[in-house]
Protein backbone atom coordinates (compact mmCIF):
# COMPACT_ATOMS: atom_id res chain seq x y z
CA UNK A 1 0.00 0.00 0.00
CA UNK A 2 1.35 3.59 -0.97
CA UNK A 3 1.91 5.36 2.10
CA UNK A 4 2.15 8.84 0.04
CA UNK A 5 -1.17 10.54 0.88
CA UNK A 6 0.76 10.67 4.22
CA UNK A 7 3.98 12.35 2.80
CA UNK A 8 4.58 15.62 4.76
CA UNK A 9 8.55 15.62 3.43
CA UNK A 10 9.71 19.19 2.55
CA UNK A 11 7.14 21.13 3.74
CA UNK A 12 7.53 24.51 5.86
CA UNK A 13 5.87 23.79 10.22
CA UNK A 14 5.90 26.49 12.61
CA UNK A 15 5.09 25.03 16.27
CA UNK A 16 4.18 27.34 18.61
CA UNK A 17 5.53 26.60 21.59
CA UNK A 18 8.88 24.18 20.46
CA UNK A 19 10.43 24.84 23.20
CA UNK A 20 7.62 23.12 25.67
CA UNK A 21 7.09 19.14 25.66
CA UNK A 22 4.31 18.88 23.36
CA UNK A 23 5.60 21.20 21.17
CA UNK A 24 9.04 19.81 21.45
CA UNK A 25 7.91 16.11 20.95
CA UNK A 26 6.16 17.44 18.17
CA UNK A 27 8.66 19.43 16.14
CA UNK A 28 10.87 16.07 16.85
CA UNK A 29 8.21 14.08 14.88
CA UNK A 30 8.01 16.63 11.67
CA UNK A 31 11.88 17.06 11.22
CA UNK A 32 11.78 13.03 11.13
CA UNK A 33 9.09 13.19 8.84
CA UNK A 34 11.41 15.73 6.09
CA UNK A 35 9.42 18.85 7.11
CA UNK A 36 11.37 22.60 7.12
CA UNK A 37 10.66 23.09 11.14
CA UNK A 38 10.47 26.36 13.00
CA UNK A 39 10.72 26.64 16.46
CA UNK A 40 8.41 29.60 18.00
CA UNK A 41 8.93 30.01 21.85
CA UNK A 42 9.25 33.18 23.80
CA UNK A 43 12.04 31.83 26.17
CA UNK A 44 15.34 32.05 23.71
CA UNK A 45 17.25 29.60 25.82
CA UNK A 46 14.58 26.83 25.23
CA UNK A 47 14.65 27.53 21.44
CA UNK A 48 18.32 27.38 21.49
CA UNK A 49 17.85 24.02 23.59
CA UNK A 50 15.15 22.80 20.73
CA UNK A 51 17.27 23.83 17.80
CA UNK A 52 20.56 22.06 18.40
CA UNK A 53 18.03 18.92 19.63
CA UNK A 54 16.33 19.14 16.18
CA UNK A 55 19.92 19.31 13.80
CA UNK A 56 21.30 16.43 15.90
CA UNK A 57 18.55 14.76 13.62
CA UNK A 58 19.98 16.16 10.36
CA UNK A 59 16.91 17.84 9.69
CA UNK A 60 16.30 21.81 8.28
CA UNK A 61 15.32 23.87 11.44
CA UNK A 62 15.62 27.88 12.31
CA UNK A 63 14.32 29.18 16.15
CA UNK A 64 12.99 32.38 16.34
CA UNK A 65 11.81 34.21 19.95
CA UNK A 66 8.25 35.46 19.62
CA UNK A 67 5.62 35.92 21.93
CA UNK A 68 2.08 34.56 20.48
CA UNK A 69 0.55 37.29 21.93
CA UNK A 70 2.42 40.09 20.12
CA UNK A 71 0.80 40.35 17.00
CA UNK A 72 3.13 42.92 15.15
CA UNK A 73 6.08 40.87 16.50
CA UNK A 74 4.53 37.66 15.03
CA UNK A 75 4.51 39.96 11.46
CA UNK A 76 8.14 40.55 11.84
CA UNK A 77 8.41 36.53 12.46
CA UNK A 78 6.25 35.91 9.23
CA UNK A 79 8.40 37.36 7.11
CA UNK A 80 11.72 36.42 8.36
CA UNK A 81 10.31 32.73 7.70
CA UNK A 82 8.94 33.96 4.19
CA UNK A 83 12.44 35.13 3.80
CA UNK A 84 14.11 32.06 4.29
CA UNK A 85 11.94 29.42 2.88
CA UNK A 86 8.89 31.06 0.66
CA UNK A 87 6.01 29.91 2.21
CA UNK A 88 4.34 28.37 5.33
CA UNK A 89 2.43 25.21 5.26
CA UNK A 90 1.70 23.93 8.19
CA UNK A 91 0.72 25.76 11.97
CA UNK A 92 0.82 23.62 15.19
CA UNK A 93 -0.66 25.73 17.97
CA UNK A 94 1.39 24.38 21.24
CA UNK A 95 1.63 27.39 23.00
CA UNK A 96 -0.41 27.22 25.88
CA UNK A 97 -0.47 26.25 29.98
CA UNK A 98 -1.99 26.61 33.32
CA UNK A 99 -0.68 28.74 36.68
CA UNK A 100 -1.42 27.73 39.87
CA UNK A 101 -3.33 30.64 40.78
CA UNK A 102 -5.91 29.52 38.28
CA UNK A 103 -5.81 26.38 39.49
CA UNK A 104 -8.08 25.39 42.40
CA UNK A 105 -7.22 23.75 45.07
CA UNK A 106 -9.75 20.47 46.92
CA UNK A 107 -10.03 23.07 49.67
CA UNK A 108 -10.91 25.82 47.36
CA UNK A 109 -14.13 27.34 45.95
CA UNK A 110 -14.29 29.39 42.45
CA UNK A 111 -14.74 32.04 44.47
CA UNK A 112 -11.07 31.83 46.04
CA UNK A 113 -9.35 32.43 42.35
CA UNK A 114 -7.24 35.02 41.40
CA UNK A 115 -9.26 36.99 38.90
CA UNK A 116 -5.13 38.30 37.16
CA UNK A 117 -4.50 34.46 36.68
CA UNK A 118 -7.38 33.44 35.35
CA UNK A 119 -6.92 36.42 32.90
CA UNK A 120 -3.80 35.60 31.91
CA UNK A 121 -4.63 31.81 31.62
CA UNK A 122 -7.23 32.51 28.86
CA UNK A 123 -5.04 35.15 27.42
CA UNK A 124 -2.28 32.71 26.50
CA UNK A 125 -4.08 29.67 25.77
CA UNK A 126 -6.90 31.50 23.54
CA UNK A 127 -5.51 34.86 22.29
CA UNK A 128 -2.05 32.67 21.85
CA UNK A 129 -3.87 30.37 19.36
CA UNK A 130 -5.96 33.08 17.49
CA UNK A 131 -3.00 35.71 17.06
CA UNK A 132 -0.87 33.20 15.37
CA UNK A 133 -3.72 31.86 13.32
CA UNK A 134 -4.41 35.18 12.23
CA UNK A 135 -0.94 35.72 11.04
CA UNK A 136 0.48 33.08 9.58
CA UNK A 137 -2.62 31.63 8.33
CA UNK A 138 -2.83 34.80 6.51
CA UNK A 139 0.06 33.51 4.36
CA UNK A 140 -1.42 30.00 3.73
CA UNK A 141 -4.37 32.22 2.63
CA UNK A 142 -2.38 33.70 0.20
CA UNK A 143 -0.82 31.00 -1.34
CA UNK A 144 -4.12 28.67 -1.38
CA UNK A 145 -3.11 26.29 0.91
CA UNK A 146 -2.15 25.24 4.28
CA UNK A 147 -2.62 23.02 7.85
CA UNK A 148 -3.62 24.41 11.05
CA UNK A 149 -3.49 22.21 14.36
CA UNK A 150 -5.11 23.83 17.23
CA UNK A 151 -4.91 22.26 20.90
CA UNK A 152 -7.86 21.59 22.77
CA UNK A 153 -8.60 19.78 25.50
CA UNK A 154 -10.85 17.43 27.68
CA UNK A 155 -11.70 20.12 29.67
CA UNK A 156 -13.97 21.09 26.78
CA UNK A 157 -15.70 18.11 26.35
CA UNK A 158 -16.87 18.09 29.78
CA UNK A 159 -16.52 19.70 33.11
CA UNK A 160 -13.41 18.87 34.58
CA UNK A 161 -12.71 20.46 38.15
CA UNK A 162 -10.51 22.53 39.60
CA UNK A 163 -9.12 24.38 36.40
CA UNK A 164 -11.94 26.83 35.13
CA UNK A 165 -9.92 29.39 32.97
CA UNK A 166 -8.21 26.64 31.32
CA UNK A 167 -11.69 25.22 30.65
CA UNK A 168 -13.07 28.47 29.15
CA UNK A 169 -9.85 29.01 27.10
CA UNK A 170 -9.76 25.48 25.40
CA UNK A 171 -13.44 25.61 24.89
CA UNK A 172 -13.06 28.94 22.91
CA UNK A 173 -10.13 27.77 20.86
CA UNK A 174 -12.97 24.45 19.60
CA UNK A 175 -15.25 27.27 18.40
CA UNK A 176 -12.60 29.52 17.27
CA UNK A 177 -11.09 26.32 15.27
CA UNK A 178 -14.74 25.66 13.66
CA UNK A 179 -15.33 29.46 12.53
CA UNK A 180 -11.69 29.82 11.06
CA UNK A 181 -12.11 26.49 9.08
CA UNK A 182 -15.35 28.02 7.52
CA UNK A 183 -13.98 31.31 7.17
CA UNK A 184 -10.63 29.61 5.38
CA UNK A 185 -12.01 27.45 3.17
CA UNK A 186 -15.45 29.37 1.61
CA UNK A 187 -13.05 32.22 0.86
CA UNK A 188 -9.55 30.83 0.13
CA UNK A 189 -10.36 27.38 -1.34
CA UNK A 190 -10.73 23.86 -0.04
CA UNK A 191 -7.05 23.53 0.60
CA UNK A 192 -6.66 25.62 3.25
CA UNK A 193 -7.69 23.75 6.97
CA UNK A 194 -8.33 24.41 10.08
CA UNK A 195 -8.42 21.35 12.92
CA UNK A 196 -7.63 20.87 16.39
CA UNK A 197 -6.83 17.75 18.24
CA UNK A 198 -8.30 17.51 22.37
CA UNK A 199 -5.32 15.26 24.05
CA UNK A 200 -6.33 13.09 26.95
CA UNK A 201 -4.65 13.01 30.27
CA UNK A 202 -0.85 12.83 29.86
CA UNK A 203 1.50 13.24 32.83
CA UNK A 204 3.74 16.43 31.86
CA UNK A 205 5.59 19.00 34.06
CA UNK A 206 2.00 21.07 34.28
CA UNK A 207 0.11 18.99 35.87
CA UNK A 208 2.63 16.53 37.72
CA UNK A 209 1.96 17.80 41.15
CA UNK A 210 -1.66 17.00 41.07
CA UNK A 211 -1.60 13.63 39.13
CA UNK A 212 1.36 11.92 40.80
CA UNK A 213 1.81 11.87 44.62
CA UNK A 214 5.82 12.62 45.67
CA UNK A 215 6.35 9.04 46.68
CA UNK A 216 5.42 8.46 42.71
CA UNK A 217 2.41 6.92 42.83
CA UNK A 218 -1.03 8.06 41.56
CA UNK A 219 -2.72 10.56 43.38
CA UNK A 220 -6.69 10.60 44.10
CA UNK A 221 -7.81 12.90 41.03
CA UNK A 222 -5.28 9.84 38.87
CA UNK A 223 -7.24 7.36 39.84
CA UNK A 224 -10.49 9.00 38.72
CA UNK A 225 -9.58 9.76 35.21
CA UNK A 226 -7.92 6.23 34.73
CA UNK A 227 -11.26 4.93 35.64
CA UNK A 228 -12.78 7.14 32.89
CA UNK A 229 -10.17 6.08 30.56
CA UNK A 230 -11.03 2.85 28.23
CA UNK A 231 -7.57 2.22 27.90
CA UNK A 232 -6.81 2.00 31.80
CA UNK A 233 -3.92 4.22 31.55
CA UNK A 234 -2.07 7.86 30.62
CA UNK A 235 -0.91 8.22 27.16
CA UNK A 236 2.34 9.31 26.09
CA UNK A 237 3.37 12.68 24.75
CA UNK A 238 4.07 11.10 21.49
CA UNK A 239 1.20 9.15 20.52
CA UNK A 240 -0.12 13.01 19.29
CA UNK A 241 2.57 12.60 16.46
CA UNK A 242 0.15 10.43 13.88
CA UNK A 243 -2.67 12.64 14.52
CA UNK A 244 -0.60 15.57 13.53
CA UNK A 245 1.05 14.12 10.60
CA UNK A 246 -2.41 12.67 9.53
CA UNK A 247 -4.08 16.25 9.44
CA UNK A 248 -1.22 17.85 7.83
CA UNK A 249 -1.15 15.45 5.29
CA UNK A 250 -3.08 15.09 1.66
CA UNK A 251 -4.44 11.55 3.66
CA UNK A 252 -7.26 14.66 5.28
CA UNK A 253 -7.92 16.37 2.20
CA UNK A 254 -11.39 16.24 3.37
CA UNK A 255 -11.32 16.80 7.41
CA UNK A 256 -11.89 20.60 8.00
CA UNK A 257 -13.15 22.43 11.40
CA UNK A 258 -13.13 19.06 13.03
CA UNK A 259 -11.46 18.53 16.89
CA UNK A 260 -10.47 15.23 17.46
CA UNK A 261 -10.31 13.81 20.88
CA UNK A 262 -6.86 11.35 21.33
CA UNK A 263 -7.68 10.04 24.87
CA UNK A 264 -7.57 6.57 25.16
CA UNK A 265 -11.60 6.51 25.14
CA UNK A 266 -12.11 9.34 27.75
CA UNK A 267 -14.51 11.25 26.03
CA UNK A 268 -16.58 8.44 24.92
CA UNK A 269 -16.85 6.48 28.38
CA UNK A 270 -19.55 7.50 31.52
CA UNK A 271 -17.63 5.68 33.81
CA UNK A 272 -20.33 3.19 34.34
Amino acid sequence: MSTSLFDISGKVAIVTGGGGVLGGSISNWLIKAGCKVVVLDIRAEKVAERVEELKELGGEVIGLTSNVLDVEEMKTTREKILGQWGRIDILVNAAGGNLPGATLTEEQTVFDMKIEDFEKVTNLNMNGTVYPCLVFGEAMAQQGSGSIINISSMATFSAITRVPGYSVAKSGIDIFTKWLAMELGLKFGEKVRVNAIAPGFFIGDQNRRVLINPDGSYTERSKKVIARTIMGRFGDITELNGIVQFLCSDAASFITGTIIPVDGGFSSFSGV
